[in-house]
Order: C-alpha cells, then sequence, then structure tokens
C-alpha cells in the first residue's frame, strides 16, 4: 500500500473507524476517502455504486454498522440486521466489481457461541448458538465475515479480510448508557454518579462474566499491518484481543478509580448478564506480527478524558 493509495475508511466517524483515519493520516495516508451520512447513505445500493464508481478506492476499511449494547439489541433487533446487512451487501460487492486490492471487514465477538471453550479460537465459530441478547447483531456479522470468506473462495484472490476485534473502547464511543457498550456507558454512569454525590450506584447483572476489552489504537495499528503486509497466506477470519479479560465487576471497580467515585456498587441480578465469557485467541493475528500495546487502565484513562473534552460539553447542550 503506498502513501497515495486512495483509502476508503466506512464508518470514519465512529468508534473504530476514527482511530483508523487518525492512525492512517499519522503515518501519512493523506489520500483518505471520507463520506460520512450526509454524503453516502450505506444502506443504499445505488449511492454505494455511485460513489465507488466515482472514487474509485484502492482499499477499504469497513467499519461502519449498527451497534449497540444488550438493550438496543434486544429492541431493535430487526433494525441492527437490516442494516448490517445491507452494508455489508453493498460494500462487498461494489468493491468486488470495481476491483479494490484489499477491504478489511470488522466482525465481532458476539458471533462466537455463548458457551464456548476460552480462549475462543476462530475454528470454534458456528460450532454452537450465539448469545440470544445479542442474536439479530451476531447472525448480521457472521454474514458479512462469511461473504468475505465467500468472495475469496469463489474468485481465488484473498482479497477481503474479516477481523473479530473484542469490545472496543477509545475515543469517539457512545457513552450513552441506553444504546453504549459496557464500558463507555459505566464511564458516564460513575461519571455522573460522581458529580452529583450519589452514593450508590447499582449496575446491571452479578457482575461475573468476563470480558476482554481493547483500545481503538491497538485495532487501527492492526488494521494498518494487515493493509500493508502479505496476506495471502493468512488463515482467515483473524481474532483480535489483548489476552486478557476482566470481570465486569472489576471493570467497575477500575472505572470507579479512574473517575475518583468512592461510592458503593450494587448489582441488580435480576438482569441479565450476557454471555458468561468472551477472550479471544488472538494466536493467528499475533503470528502475523502484531501486538497491542496500550495498558488498559492507561486506556481507560485516555477514554475519561476524551469523554470530558468531547462528549460531556454535548451532552450537556443537548
Amino acid at each position: 500500500m503506498n502513501k497515495t493509495d486512495k483509502i476508503f475508511v466506512a464508518g470514519h466517524t465512529g468508534l473504530i473507524g476514527s482511530a483508523v483515519a487518525r492512525r492512517l493520516q499519522n503515518q501519512g495516508y493523506d489520500n483518505l476517502l471520507l463520506a460520512g451520512h450526509a454524503e453516502l447513505e450505506l444502506t443504499d445500493a445505488v449511492a454505494v455504486d455511485r460513489f465507488f464508481d466515482e472514487h474509485s478506492p484502492d482499499y477499504v476499511v469497513l467499519a461502519a454498522g449498527r451497534v449497540g449494547g444488550i438493550i438496543e439489541n434486544q429492541t431493535y433487533p430487526a433494525d441492527f440486521m437490516n442494516a448490517n446487512l445491507a452494508i455489508q451487501l453493498n460494500v462487498l460487492k461494489a468493491a468486488h466489481r470495481s476491483g479494490v486490492q484489499k477491504l478489511i471487514l470488522f466482525a465481532s465477538s458476539c458471533m462466537y457461541p455463548r458457551e464456548c471453550p476460552q480462549p475462543m479460537a476462530e475454528t470454534a465459530l458456528l460450532s454452537g448458538h450465539p448469545e440470544p441478547t445479542s442474536l439479530a447483531y451476531a447472525i448480521s456479522k457472521l454474514a458479512g465475515m462469511q461473504m468475505c470468506l465467500a468472495y475469496n473462495k469463489q474468485y481465488g484472490e484473498q482479497r477481503f479480510i474479516p477481523v473479530i476485534p473484542n469490545s472496543a473502547f477509545g475515543p469517539n464511543d457512545n457513552f450513552d448508557p441506553k444504546s453504549g457498550h459496557v464500558l463507555s456507558s459505566l464511564i458516564r454512569r460513575f461519571h455522573e454518579a460522581q458529580q452529583t454525590g450519589v452514593e450508590s450506584l447499582t449496575l446491571w447483572g452479578s457482575g461475573t462474566p468476563r470480558r476482554e476489552f481493547i483500545h481503538t489504537n491497538d485495532i487501527a495499528d492492526a488494521c494498518i499491518a494487515l493493509l500493508t503486509g502479505d496476506t495471502t497466506a493468512l488463515e482467515l477470519p483473524l481474532n483480535l484481543g489483548t489476552g486478557r479479560d476482566f470481570s465486569i465487576r472489576e471493570l467497575a471497580e477500575t472505572i470507579a478509580g479512574v473517575i475518583g467515585y468512592s461510592g458503593t456498587i450494587e448489582w441488580d441480578t435480576s438482569k441479565p448478564d450476557g454471555a458468561p465469557r468472551k477472550l479471544l485467541d488472538s494466536s493467528r493475528l499475533r503470528a502475523f506480527g502484531w501486538q497491542p500495546a496500550v495498558n488498559f487502565e492507561e486506556g481507560v484513562k485516555d477514554t475519561y478524558q476524551w469523554y470530558l473534552d468531547n462528549a460531556l460539553s454535548t451532552e450537556t447542550r443537548s
């Protein structure tokens, strides 16, 4: 990949896409194609075809999609499937037709069976039922991953690379407790509790499920390594995780410490926990040469600071 190649980062304002765009720009890749919803609706096949015809991107990073936490997944399963299936279908078809040299699609660890040997290797995919609370999203991402593999197999070119990051966090996250993922949602809730002097905070579930979190800077570095390296012999798909997980209780205590919240934490066990554990086996990607670099607690501090500097002012205005 040359510095002058045209790179389309779909979803460049989102959590992962913004990190990839920043990393590319910092490394001198200045010919980025960045189009928001106003310029390009990815669920519109005609608009996507027109965009590819006009701009002819050399590389594509597909980080766009409908995402959310348990509440959103349970409330809007049809919307999750419609949006993600349409985006993946439209972008992959256009990328293949226009001769894109390489495409990276971000799938999800939600695709793995709820009950799965840990750490989860890529070979465990489709060996059991995914977690029911995010089933629609998981099925849509499984379809996107399989589309990548199907294109590669049918046309004999390993151009489409599905990557499976675990729970991503970092700048540009969604901090809404109703629609955000657990880490960012907890940052907002603990911040508000600390600011208002709430002495006790009640969180969903038992606090015992374990999750692996990866900072988006590490995800972006892996993405660039795959774009620039020789991926022809890689076995796909590729897990992307740090190799370390935390219980939700440990996560809450870490966030409380970063924010300075000194109240008590209660757990509402009548609410769902989700999958008991999601730790990825990322040995395929590590053998390729990638290693995570962001310390977890430093990553949480970085994310909280971004929340204070950016998201908090937006919430106050609204």
